[in-house]
């Protein structure tokens, strides 16, 4: 038996993506297993814990606390964002007043601990070794030894995915180590993949045993001085976990996904959010400094008609109230099967902007598929840093998609990337233009700065610097060839572009801590479809 756990901090408003999809392949084989969605139930172990309520805010909250977490799971509230933005930020001032500890800040969408690095591996060692100091430690000391009680597993394996997940995944797992040597951990996940891909790591098979598990640094005090991690998992982890399990795969299948988590109706939505994946990698993949191209990970797409017929199959299983298509960028051959054969739920996704979405037909038909929002890379106005960075668009057509969508019903979410070594304060104004003259037809947006990451080839001739301290950071600092550097960017986008009459509006309306998550709760075709099945 194995227990694939899901470690905090993430956004706690669907079950998480990797985890299903493992989950799927376990089943396939008839392996025993549970899902722990420890992030979720952490959070609301925190929240429903006493706080020291000294100020107005904080005895506000409390007061409303079990009000504010029903909330989140009626439709109605979606519909009155004001109390939206109060139950959110009144939840998040109670988990961040959780803690006692200064040096720890929890929000629903992060952790941070201001003297341990997440990207520092003696940070990670020291995390694992004094568990008892996460503030999650009364709630997975009592889960842990409740579920190994019950189940005996032999396995556990922990899911990570995000930076804010792995002060935390570290501590649990240095748990289970300390009281339970004798189970075998499993570390996998994208931010892993990331880091063993990553030059710090120079070579993995150099770090790695031969038979397969943890560096000998990841060791954590005991009788026994068992590696913290017993196999890493580098990918798309199904055969490998196989594998590991003792099974005989020949080579890498998808499985379809299974959702049956504990507590699905607690999640912070008014119904169950069905993550979905049709594939692996970046169809598209030719984008200058991006990490899935510096990483080099192969692109996987399932035949569409497949994946049509598999969600068609899942939604009737599950009842979600909304798909999330969590593809990197979800193919226009998917899209033109969904809007063939509708999956019979509302979903979203993010897609590149193509020719596709600029047809008045095709986005009706997705809008008749269920489509409720598409997020969208425009990246930036200018076509000349479009070109550079290889992204295979113009702002001509990204105009006209935007356009497009919105009069088709389907809702916008824009994402933009400033601080490139191709812009400069020239360019970044031109961006600014586009957004503004195009502001009523962009319900939200995603404004990011950007970073290098250490592996990108792209970066040859650039002048780097320290960026995020830490052995395990992915992303580097450099010189900007044009002078527009961060503290700049930061400037203007504080100053000038946030500021915007045509764009401070779309600021207000994103959802805070959630973003694009709980985005799509808010389009009015989402609300009406979600009424008709009622």
């Amino acid at each position: 038996m194995i227990l694939l756990v899901h470690p905090p901090v993430a956004k706690p408003c669907e079950p998480p993506s990797g985890i299903v999809q493992l989950a799927g392949a376990l089943r396939a084989y008839g392996i025993p297993y549970r899902l722990l969605d420890a992030n979720l139930e952490g959070i609301l172990y925190l929240l429903k814990r006493p706080v020291d309520a000294r100020d107005t805010w904080t005895r506000r909250a409390l007061k409303h606390i079990f009000s504010h977490l029903e909330s989140f799971r009626d439709i109605n509230l979606y519909e009155k964002f004001d109390k939206y933005k109060r139950a959110v930020l009144d939840v998040n001032r109670l988990l961040a007043m959780s803690t006692a500890q200064d040096d720890i800040r929890i929000s629903l969408a992060d952790y941070e601990h201001h003297r341990l690095s997440p990207a520092r591996t003696s940070d990670l060692i020291y995390a694992a070794e004094h568990p008892e100091e996460n503030p999650f430690y009364p709630y997975f000391y009592e889960r842990f030894r409740k579920i190994i009680e019950e189940e005996q597993p032999l396995f556990i394996g922990f899911s990570l995915s995000y930076l804010s997940q792995a002060l935390c995944a570290f501590a649990m797992m240095g748990f289970v180590k300390k009281h339970f040597p004798g189970i075998k951990i499993i570390l996998g996940g994208g931010l892993l993949t990331s880091w063993m891909k990553s030059s710090a790591w120079e070579s993995p098979s150099e770090l790695l045993r031969a038979e397969g598990v943890a560096p000998r640094a990841l060791l954590v005090e005991g009788a026994t001085r068992a590696p913290l991690i017993d196999h890493l998992v580098c990918g798309p982890g199904e055969a490998q976990l196989l594998t590991i399990l003792g099974k005989e795969v020949s080579q890498e299948t998808y499985y379809r996904p299974a959702y049956n988590f504990e507590h699905t109706g607690e999640y912070f939505a008014p119904g169950l959010i069905m993550p979905y994946s049709a594939s692996s990698g970046c169809y598209w993949g030719k984008c200058t400094f991006c990490p899935e191209r510096a990483e080099g990970n192969q692109y996987v797409q399932r035949p569409p008609r497949v994946v049509v017929s598999e969600l068609r199959g899942l939604v009737e299983e599950t009842k979600p109230i909304l798909i999330h298509l969590t593809d990197n960028a979800v193919s226009p051959a998917v899209l033109k099967s969904l809007t063939e054969n509708s999956p019979g739920a509302p979903w979203y996704g993010f897609a590149r902007i193509t020719d596709h979405l600029a047809d008045p037909d095709f986005c009706i038909a997705l809008r008749r598929s269920g489509c409720v929002m598409l997020k969208l890379g425009v990246e930036s106005g200018d076509q000349n840093v479009l070109d550079a960075m290889n992204k295979g668009n113009d702002v001509l057509t990204a105009s006209r998609a935007l356009k497009t969508l919105v009069q088709s019903g389907i809702m916008t979410y824009v994402y933009l990337l400033f601080g490139t070594p191709y812009e400069s304060e020239k360019e970044a104004r031109r961006t600014l233009d586009f957004v503004a003259d195009h502001s009523r037809y962009i319900d939200f947006l995603n404004i990011a700065i950007f970073n290098l990451p250490f592996l990108s080839p792209d970066s040859r001739g650039l002048e780097k610097s320290n960026f995020y301290e830490g052995d395990l950071s992915l992303y580097t600092d450099f010189i900007h060839p044009k002078g527009w550097d961060r503290l700049k960017v930061r400037r203007f986008l504080d100053h000038e572009f946030k500021r915007h009459p045509a764009i401070k509006p779309i600021l207000q309306r994103q959802p805070p801590l959630f973003t694009s998550n709980h985005a799509p709760l808010f389009s009015k075709l989402f609300i009406d479809f979600f009424r008709s099945v009622l």
